[in-house]
């Protein structure tokens, strides 16, 4: 079973997305290529690339903007995740692939609940049991609307697995340890973080330490242990765009 380090530093084809052997691979400038056509496409198409991956940057944050103001509580939550999530990333990869797709599955990783009724969504009270079914869908229910774009192989695993946990207790499979996608690891302690230091309907925000704290003591558990790791070697960092609410846009 691969580790979180060798997912993360897995090479994959810079136009096409597709994981790569070594020995097969065209690389070029630190850049890898599955194949001459995509070799010949990186020379020829750069600034086309750039264009795309802008349209698909501000579609996705078009589509996010949208659900964070129906939710009405989590306004700018899913930029700040996505934002904070790249922080601990960085501690796995410098690859330039990775890190946009897991900006962008951090950032859609709440989209199916699009498809979840407001009677359920916004409901001012606990959820019956069925109801709890509906909104358990929305993962399955993201990966479906997204799984259809082109080039979002990784960021679509974060989407269909954000709500697993480490200790096999999550949804909708039921997925433990290192069988959960990297990506989805890492953001299962950003989103944590920032659902506890910022306030709810039904309670305030707790301090950065506070919140901490309580994470620390779900590794293994809730969390992967690494991705708690990384948590706290960039500790500082995060406690200052905590405290901001910082949501700006990486440099990809």
């Amino acid at each position: 079973m691969k580790d979180m380090k060798q997912q993360a530093n897995e090479l994959h084809c810079e136009v096409c997305g597709k994981l790569l052997e070594v020995t097969a691979s065209y690389i070029s400038h630190d850049k890898a290529y599955c194949c001459e056509g995509c070799y010949l496409a990186a020379l020829t198409q750069h600034e086309t690339q750039q264009q795309h991956d802008q349209t698909y940057l501000v579609l996705a944050e078009s589509l996010v903007a949208a659900l964070d103001a129906r939710e009405h509580e989590t306004a700018l939550h899913s930029k700040r995740v996505a934002c904070h999530t790249q922080i601990l990333a960085r501690q796995f990869t410098n690859d330039r692939y990775y890190l946009q797709q897991i900006y962008l599955g951090a950032l859609l990783h709440d989209i199916g609940k699009i498809a979840i009724p407001d009677t359920i969504l916004l409901k001012n009270g606990p959820l019956t049991e069925t109801e709890w079914t509906v909104m358990h869908s929305h993962p399955q229910r993201g990966y479906d609307i997204v799984s259809a774009l082109p080039f979002m192989q990784v960021a679509t695993q974060i989407i269909l697995c954000h709500e697993e946990r480490y200790d096999g207790g999550g949804y909708p499979e039921g997925l433990a340890g290192e069988a959960i996608p990297w990506g989805a690891r890492i953001f299962a302690v950003i989103d944590t973080l920032d659902a506890m230091t910022n306030d709810r309907t039904y309670r305030k925000a707790m301090d950065f330490d506070v919140a901490l704290d309580e994470i620390i003591k779900q590794a293994g558990h809730q969390f992967d242990p690494k991705a708690v790791d990384a948590l706290l070697a960039e500790q500082e960092k995060l406690r200052e765009m905590v405290a901001i609410k910082c949501a700006m846009k990486p440099d990809l």
